[in-house]
């Protein structure tokens, strides 16, 4: 239906007093959110890879830059960082293997002995005995022939390992296909940058998209290397401890800690949980126990709350609460692989903040106008930006070379 001016639909940003048109611009944000959500969740098989190609395009670009000026091809660059992250990752699986194998062939003795030590606190509590006899007998939990009930996780009436064996497909098929995605986008060189300025107009606005990149893959750059090696350091440190008391798969808790410490609070608290039920099944009554996961306890606090703020730039520390929500959002949405992206992705919108006109609160919630609309341009000068970028070695001296390109542009008519 027409409305009163002709118009398909209504224009909610006429003037005037009605609070009407403002609550049916927010009902459209509304709606647009939540298809946007749906969105992303339904296409979390195509997405996810994409997302983390993309994450690690911009990690990498650096050092695809840094070898371009010494003579590498891109394509030589593109195929030794894949390869790299293939091996690396091929290792950790390969090391964790042995001690998850042995994990997997002792579940049953696990199960046992971790139903005899419930059994044991159980009847030491005494006073609730009763009522959780009762609470299994309204269940109508009978095991047969006087045997304890084994452990068994189930989800949707499979074993947790079957659940392992289905899903491992199409985990291996989405690395793969994030490694050949990555491996184009860093082949490609500068092309990606170079379609992304150009579809700016005025040679200011393409000079900002530049920095913009150029800040993202140093903000990015800085924050996941420092992260890498704090975790690194986490991960021996736990290996370590573990050794130390004596618990089995010292190893595997290493590598479990240097992976799980990149989902902000969720990953410790895994982390603290599982030290603990294994030291339940491996030593003897609650206290030793309780002082391994205390340990694990003690050894991530000292990291979330002494090494990682002095070694993590202030500038890339984010909103506690902001990142428990992002976390928390993501894994509704990814699982765990959307827990790791949460603090890349506010990383990268953090700096968009503070180059996109109008998202200036944005940012400053993290830590108006619209983006220039896109229409056609003089490409030369986008390629002439950017050439002059590429041979800049950081941040600031890419500042330098493109305010030249502008200053000498400027004196042109029609810039």
């Amino acid at each position: 239906m027409l409305g009163p001016k002709g118009q398909l639909f209504p224009r909610f940003t006429e003037e005037g007093t009605s609070p009407v048109p403002r609550l049916a611009n927010w009902a459209l944000i509304g709606i647009f959110l939540i298809l946007a959500f749906s969105a992303i969740a339904a296409a979390r098989d195509f997405l996810m890879p994409v997302t983390m190609a993309i994450l690690l395009f911009f990690v990498f670009t650096p050092l695809r830059r840094f070898a371009e000026r010494r003579g590498v091809p891109d394509v030589l660059t593109a195929l030794g960082i894949t390869l790299s992250i293939l091996m690396t990752v091929a290792v950790v699986a390969y090391a964790a293997s042995g001690p998850l194998s042995r994990a997997m062939s002792n579940m049953p003795v696990i199960s046992a002995q971790l139903e005899r030590k419930f059994d044991s606190v159980r009847d030491s509590l005494g006073d609730l005995r009763d009522a959780a006899r009762r609470i299994e007998e309204a269940q109508q939990v009978a095991p047969e022939d006087g045997d304890a009930p084994a452990i068994r996780v189930e989800q949707g009436g499979e074993t947790t390992l079957g659940t392992v064996v289905k899903t491992a497909p199409l985990l291996m098929g989405q690395v793969a296909f994030t490694l050949i995605l990555l491996f184009f986008m860093i082949a490609s060189g500068d092309l990606l940058y170079l379609k992304i300025v150009q579809s700016f107009d005025r040679l200011r606005d393409k000079r900002g998209a530049y920095l913009a990149l150029r800040e993202i893959e140093d903000s990015l750059g800085n924050y996941l290397g420092a992260i890498t090696i704090i975790n690194a350091g986490l991960g021996l440190a736990v290996g370590l401890a573990m050794w130390a008391w004596g618990m089995p798969g010292a190893l595997l808790f290493g590598i479990g800690a240097f992976v799980l410490n990149f989902i902000p609070y969720l990953g410790a608290i895994t982390g603290v949980a599982i030290s603990g039920l294994v030291a339940l099944v491996v030593m003897p009554g609650l206290f030793w126990p309780a002082m391994v996961a205390l340990t694990y306890l003690g050894l991530t606090s000292l990291e979330g709350q002494i090494i990682t703020p002095y070694f993590v730039s202030r500038r890339l520390q984010m909103n506690t609460v902001v990142v428990f929500l992002a976390v928390a959002m993501w894994a509704w949405l990814w699982s765990v692989l959307g827990m790791v992206i949460a603090v890349p992705v506010l990383v990268v919108m953090r700096v968009l903040a503070e180059h996109v006109p109008g998202w200036e609160k944005f940012g400053n919630f993290l830590a108006g106008d619209e983006p220039p609309a896109l229409e056609d341009e003089d490409q030369e000068e986008a390629r002439e930006l950017v050439e002059a970028g590429a041979e800049a070695e950081d941040g600031a001296t890419a500042t330098a070379v493109t305010a030249e390109v502008v200053t000498g542009k400027s004196e042109t008519p029609g810039n």
